[in-house]
């Protein structure tokens, strides 16, 4: 009898899981679906959760500064909001700052080669009609092939106008894409303060259902495993910030003695896109060849390779140096997991896959030691 009821156990699990397989292949269409609508309706609460992990880093440094020794009872309790904002405005103001460091250099860039460009074209119009006389052969060629100069430069000015309507089309669709986004972001950063806020609440809670479910040696490896990840992101985006500030500096420093313009803004945008691996190298770089291109195109030459090499000395020197102490991950690993990241995750990968290999170089060198001292008392 106990036989028969584990064999009609098993077969009811199995017809659930094969009832349960058959719908999901069915309704799979119809269940991505809604898989996406939720993944976008959640989507400025997971953001949410990541403004809120970047700012408590920050929120907890502001937190031991602010009043430490006071036993007031309104600062105390204004402590943690006072310092949630205190992190919104600085990371606001060194936005802003960057902004206004780069945006107008770059407007005044763009602006200089937009009022080049009629001149440009009238010398080269004057340079060909000029030589064309003075040429024979010019001219010959010219009229056999009925090249007319003043059809290809309406051609141009034509092309021209047709690329700026489609920039201008472009740019009104990314304004709606960025009120879509901004609104959400505002969504994110709401859910952000108020998880702040009740932080110590939200964990407390979260202890109590594991402790509900779960056994004591379950939630302290849960916690353990929580304490190494958290603590190695949060040093992973430390470092990361001190290696984009320690490039940024190289890069104007660097421009400064070499007589490349414009070394300061191209120095702060440099900085900020060291903070993405790889891409954001080469958008530092094309931003400031462009501007500097404009006084000289020999320079910007010599800017690319200044950059070329900067970047080399940065990948393999500063960045495994810095992030991996941040981490407590070996240099050599940093390098090899950059470029086992990359390639199995493109950017993301390149990421991330610094920070978990540094959780996981964790996670070993703590089961080695309890191992050889578990060895070591054993033999005595």
């Amino acid at each position: 009898m106990k036989y028969d009821k584990k064999v009609i156990s098993i077969a009811k699990y199995l017809l659930i899981i094969v009832a349960f397989l058959v719908l999901l292949i069915k309704y799979s269409e119809k269940i991505i679906s809604q898989l996406r609508n939720i993944g976008n309706a959640a989507l400025p609460l997971v953001s949410g959760l990541i403004i809120a992990y970047v700012l408590n880093i920050l929120m907890k440094k502001l937190e031991k500064i602010y009043f430490p020794k006071v036993s007031n009872k309104f600062i105390k309790k204004s402590k943690r909001i006072v310092c949630i904002f205190l992190s919104i405005l600085l990371i606001i103001g060194m936005i802003v700052i960057i902004a206004l460091i780069v945006i107008p250099q770059f407007v005044n860039t763009v602006s200089g080669i937009t009022d080049e460009i009629p001149i440009i074209l009238k010398n080269v119009k004057n340079f060909i009609t000029v030589n064309s006389d003075k040429y024979e052969v010019i001219k010959k060629g010219l009229v056999a092939l009925h090249i007319n100069i003043d059809g290809i430069l309406q051609s141009i000015m034509s092309t021209a106008s047709d690329i700026l309507n489609d920039i201008l089309n472009s740019i009104f669709s990314l304004m709606g894409s960025l009120t879509n986004g901004l609104m959400n972001f505002i969504i994110g950063v709401t859910f952000a303060i108020y998880a702040l806020v009740n932080k110590e609440k939200l964990l407390m809670q979260i202890r109590k259902v594991m402790s509900a479910f779960l056994r004591s040696k379950s939630i302290e490896k849960i916690e353990y495993i929580f304490h190494v990840i958290n603590n190695t992101f949060s040093n992973f985006i430390l470092g990361q910030c001190v290696q984009a500030v320690i490039k940024g500096c190289l890069c104007t420093v660097g421009m400064l003695i070499f007589g490349f313009p414009y070394a300061i803004a191209v120095g702060a945008f440099i900085g900020v896109t060291g903070l993405i691996p790889v891409l954001g190298t080469y958008l530092g770089a094309a931003l400031g060849a462009f501007m500097v291109v404009t006084v000289s195109p020999m320079s910007a030459l010599l800017f690319l390779i200044f950059i070329f090499i900067l970047d080399q000395l940065e990948s393999n020197l500063i960045y495994p140096r810095v992030v991996g102490l941040s981490i407590g991950l070996p240099g050599i690993w940093v390098f090899g997991a950059i470029i086992v990241g990359g390639e199995l995750g493109g950017i993301v990968g390149m990421l991330l896959s610094v920070p978990i290999v540094a959780s996981i170089y964790k996670f070993f060198v703590d089961k080695v030691n309890n191992r050889l001292s578990d060895n070591q008392i054993k033999s005595e």
